[in-house]
């Protein structure tokens, strides 16, 4: 029996760019010419929904319920949505369009503010200029278009299924399920309107793809609901087919499964890297079909076996590196109709919603691998191991072959600075026009030539934890940076032209009142000084795979419970033995990051953001600023790498005279993307200068140390280090040549 694949997403994740779990397994299976469809099915469900055939029967769906139920909308908003229903069924198409970016003059329409129905979105209108400045005719008009289909979201939530939601789907039904009961007791309902969308797009390809193996990806706990109803319906319809789960949810939260009634739903729960697994899965179909049941071999895979949950890990295969897996493939999926949506102001949000991104990985893990609130007792982070520049750049031009698009979003836990290095110099080597960013750690190896180099290969924006900006702490979680060293890298980022995002915390275990608030002033210097563009507070979660979750007691933590449930168990209750309340700064905290990200509300007072009492913050007012003072270092390791990023320079000979001497001098001028300019040297040292920058441009193959640039220059000439930090050579620094 040949072995036949369906892969899918289930709803739902991003509206803008598919999820890339299946285009990895899909890249993978290519590799061993192993048939596989794939679907993002939250995509697909979106566009039946919001279409103007999907909306007619939305409403006419609300208005069968109300006959039957005297279902009744509760809300003058839904009231509203309800009056103004064949203005909607009428736009839909349009704007659905106009978001997938193939309808760009409606812009003009939309912004008139005239054509979209509105309902209760739209009232927070007053802040738009204020919250996006001068912004252009696209973008406000994405950001309308998002607002209009936020109100019709709001009318399914509170008409049609209380469940819905954009990027997530009952997603409380996931968060945190110690029991699998009341998830359980949902999939025993009554399908939901929704669920009968799901079913209709399921039905449609299960019978075209006619799999022999159905794989469903669940990255959150916002996916878990739809992927169960998923396998019920297959299941029910096509019960010869054999279902397995895998992905990010499982593998963080279902380690310790025992309910026995998630095997009504799947047959395979696989845990980790997803390619030896499946592969068993694939050979074990054969085995199944000749009924030689005690020849199954498992990687990583819950199985149910004589009415019990067993943990199965009994092959021989090791794991594949990376540079083994394949190409992501994303064939299949419907790329020109994702919907680029603007939903909040903060900038980095903006890339996740906004634009379709191509998603590779640097390095499987992560180097650093020492984070106490962080899972890294699990493979996907401990185990590390970085794919080869020139293997990356060969499955960037591989996949913008594919997909026509030159973005890509890194999405590592933490890119290595020596290899994100590695790729920029590959990139721009081969001349590639694209645009990339990722996840890092701000540590000091992100120096301003580095950046420079980083921004020159087109990486636009980098997102990193600075976490609670307090030094005490910092070394607590054993972040491996300090404030003063964040400060530093995010001016190297900002002044390279790259935008940066910062991941905060609070409420960390031992956190006292004083350090959230010397935290908080940490943060307002950071966007005073204009090192920081985007931020986001989160609040500290312990998970059973940290150190944290692991060892309470060693950061002053206690477990609440020490019961095990048996379906998902990753989110650790605890008590914070400094007994502070930390959910109550919560508003506080993300009111001032609204504004500081605005450029506003510098010169409040901290108390301002709070309505209780807060002590005053024992930080500096100048520490930031005075962390970014730098005295220029003189100090170059031999090893360094000389790089130059400009062209080749138009040379002209000139003689000077001075009291009967003269001097044969060169003049070489240079234009770079905005401007030209010229700088003076004498003619040898103009000569090796020439013939020097020519051997380190980045277009060469080598690359040279700056020791080895030093001996060439000192064969025939004298003085480098006079000549290396003269006025000309500090001037060609300004325009690209990079001590790396």
């Amino acid at each position: 029996m040949k072995p036949k694949l369906f892969l899918i997403t289930p709803p739902f994740t991003q509206l803008n760019t598919p999820y890339p779990a299946t285009a990895y397994i899909k890249g993978f299976l290519n590799t061993k010419n192993i048939e596989s469809i794939q679907a993002d099915l939250g995509i697909e469900v979106i566009l039946r929904l919001f279409s103007k055939e999907g909306l007619t029967d939305l409403f006419r769906h609300f208005e069968r319920s109300r006959e039957t139920n005297n279902h009744q909308p509760t809300t003058d908003n839904c009231r509203r949505i309800l009056a103004l229903q064949d203005e909607y069924i009428k736009t839909i198409d349009s704007v659905i369009q106009f978001l997938q970016g193939k309808n760009p003059t409606l812009a003009l329409q939309i912004c008139q503010e005239d054509y979209l129905p509105e309902a209760s979105r739209f009232a927070q209108l007053e802040e738009l200029d204020w919250a996006f400045g001068s912004m252009g005719t696209q973008d406000k008009a994405k950001y309308l278009a998002t607002l209009y289909l936020e109100d019709i979201s709001d009318f399914i939530v509170e008409c049609i299924d209380e469940n819905f939601g954009f990027s997530r789907y009952a997603e409380r039904l996931g968060r945190s399920a110690n029991s699998f009961d009341e998830l359980y007791e949902a999939l025993q309902q009554k399908p939901t309107y929704i669920d009968e969308v799901l079913f209709s797009l399921l039905k449609e390809r299960i019978e075209t793809v006619q799999p022999n193996l159905f794989l469903i990806s669940v990255p959150f706990p916002g996916n878990l609901y739809s992927a169960f109803r998923c396998a019920q319906w297959v299941k029910k319809h096509h019960p010869e087919i054999k279902i397995s789960m895998g992905g990010g949810f499982p593998n963080t939260e279902l380690r310790s499964l025992s309910d026995k009634r998630v095997f009504e739903f799947f047959d395979y729960i696989t845990l980790d890297d997803g390619e030896v697994p499946i592969e068993e899965l694939i050979l074990n179909l054969e085995e199944e079909r000749t009924n030689n049941q005690d020849k199954r071999v498992f990687k990583r895979t819950f199985v149910l076996e004589n009415g019990e949950v067993v943990y199965k890990n009994n092959s021989q295969k090791h794991d594949y590196k990376q540079s083994q897996v394949g190409t992501p493939d994303y064939s299949d999926l419907l790329l020109d109709k994702y919907i680029s949506v603007i939903e909040i102001v903060n900038p980095m949000h903006r890339m996740w919603s906004d634009g379709r991104w191509n998603k590779l990985t640097m390095a499987h893990g992560c180097y650093w691998g020492k984070c106490t609130f962080c899972d890294i007792s699990l493979d996907y982070i401990k185990v590390y191991e970085p794919v080869a520049a020139n293997l990356l750049c060969d499955r960037m031009e591989e996949m913008i072959a594919q997909t026509g698009e030159n973005g890509f979003h890194f999405v590592d836990e933490a890119a290595p600075p020596a290899l994100m290095r590695a790729l920029a110099l590959e990139i721009l080597r081969r001349k590639l026009s694209v645009t990339w960013w990722t996840n890092i750690r701000f540590e000091k190896s992100f120096t301003k030539d580095l950046c420079l180099l980083l921004k020159a290969s087109g990486c636009i924006a980098v997102s990193g934890g600075l976490e609670v900006a307090s030094d005490r702490l910092l070394k607590l979680i054993d972040k491996g940076v300090t404030v003063e060293q964040v400060a530093k890298v995010t001016r190297n980022f900002t002044d390279a032209g790259v935008m940066v995002h910062a991941y905060l915390m609070y409420g960390y275990p031992t956190q006292t009142i004083q350090e959230t608030v010397d935290s908080l002033e940490m943060v307002r210097q950071l966007f005073e000084a204009g090192v920081l563009q985007s931020g986001f507070w989160h609040q500290f979660a312990m998970t059973a795979h940290s150190p944290v979750g692991m060892y309470p007691e060693k950061f002053g933590a206690v477990k609440e419970t020490e019961t095990i449930g048996t379906f998902a168990n990753n989110d650790i209750n605890y008590v914070d033995k400094t007994g502070i309340n930390h959910d109550k700064f919560s508003f506080g905290l993300k009111k001032s990051l609204f504004n500081f990200m605005h450029g506003i509300c510098f010169d409040y007072d901290l108390q301002d953001w709070f309505d209780f009492k807060i002590p005053k913050t024992k930080i500096s007012p100048d520490f930031i600023f005075d962390a970014l003072q730098e005295e220029t270092d003189f100090n170059i390791k031999p090893t360094a790498k000389i790089v130059w990023l400009g062209g080749k320079p138009s040379v002209e000979h000139f003689t000077k005279s001075k009291k009967g001497n003269s001097w044969e001098l060169m003049s070489l001028t240079f234009h770079d993307k905005k401007e030209s300019f010229t700088i003076q040297t004498n003619k040898t040292e103009g000569e090796w200068l020439v013939e020097m920058l020519d051997k380190i441009s980045v277009s060469q193959s080598k690359t040279y140390s700056f020791q080895e640039i030093k001996t060439d220059f000192e064969t025939n000439l004298e003085d480098f280090e006079l000549f290396w930090y003269s006025k000309p050579v500090n001037t060609l620094r300004e325009f690209g040549l990079l001590q790396l």
